[in-house]
Formats: C-alpha cells, sequence, structure tokens
C-alpha cells in the first residue's frame, strides 16, 4: 500500500479480518464490499429489503467515516445471489437508496452471483467515491 494511504474501518461496523472497510487514496476512497452484516458479525434477518438496507448502511457508514457524503460515490457494484428477487423489489429499493443516499445516482453495475462469503448473504455492495474539497 502506498505511504499516505488511510485505513478506514469506522468502529461502528464488525471489525474487519484479513480486509479494511475502506481505503482513502488522496481524495479517492475504495469501499470494500459489504454484505448485511451487523456488529456481531451476523447477517441481519429478512430478505433483500432488509439485507440491500444494511449492506448499504454499511457502505456509507464507510464513506462518511472518511470524510464523504452519498453524493460522492462514483461507482457503486452490487454483487446479488437472486437477480430476479432484487429486481422484484426494486421500487422499494429504489426509495431506500433515495432515502439513504439522495437522487444522484452513480455509475453502477449489478452482477449475479451464485453466492457470497457468508452463505445467508443475498446482497454485497461495494464502490467508489471521490471527495471534493469543502
Amino acid at each position: 500500500m502506498t505511504e499516505g494511504n488511510v485505513l478506514i474501518n469506522p468502529a461502528s461496523l464488525a471489525k474487519p479480518s484479513g480486509f479494511s472497510h475502506g481505503v482513502l487514496a488522496e481524495n479517492t476512497v475504495f469501499l470494500a464490499g459489504q454484505t448485511a452484516l451487523d456488529q456481531d458479525m451476523n447477517i441481519v434477518p429478512g430478505g433483500i429489503v432488509e439485507q440491500f438496507t444494511q449492506a448499504f448502511s454499511n457502505v456509507l457508514t464507510t464513506l462518511e467515516e472518511a470524510g464523504g457524503r452519498p453524493e460522492d460515490l462514483v461507482s457503486v457494484t452490487i454483487y446479488l445471489t437472486d437477480v430476479d428477487d432484487y429486481m422484484a423489489n426494486g421500487r422499494e429499493i429504489g426509495r431506500l437508496w433515495r432515502q439513504m443516499a439522495g437522487s444522484q445516482y452513480p455509475a453502477m453495475a449489478g452482477i449475479g452471483v451464485s453466492r457470497l462469503w457468508q452463505k445467508e448473504a443475498l446482497i454485497e455492495i461495494q464502490g467508489i467515491a471521490v471527495i471534493p474539497e469543502r
């Protein structure tokens, strides 16, 4: 890792092991993939909507710890174990996105995968943000 990069590991998130929740390199924040883990290292109960809310909240918590805001997101990748389930709940997920991050959307990709690190995880969200001088 380049000297001057700052590891971002919010105390309110589960303690990472073998990775950092984020890395701030100059004014760019690289946000690690976040599943719906709560602080006790458990996937939140419920379906894709509840898991989206927790996973995206984890991403935004890391971004905020780095000094960023949701509108600073420039790229988001969403990994899904069931794309059809995500699409069926897209209206509610979109409403939650706007509630949590506003209506400015970054470049995005949604990718279907066979499984994620935790077997109970339905979604993982990864991002990149550029924090402007304020």
